[in-house]
């Protein structure tokens, strides 16, 4: 398994060149998404442990 590392740093590269900063709207969507998330994990998570504690598991 041997690594070309002189295709890896252009493949890096690429990216790099390819990416840019996001904006405001932008970042204003993904965060509110990535907040929805956690909330709606959080929920689940909290949801699971009273019915436990309620059932006596």
């Amino acid at each position: 398994m041997k690594i070309d590392i002189r295709a890896k740093l252009s493949e890096w590269k690429r990216i790099l060149q390819v990416a840019r900063k996001p904006d405001r709207d932008e970042f204003i969507t993904s965060s509110k998404i990535c907040l929805l998330g956690i909330a709606l994990i959080g929920v689940i998570g909290f949801v699971m442990f009273l019915a436990f504690t309620f059932l006596g598991v």
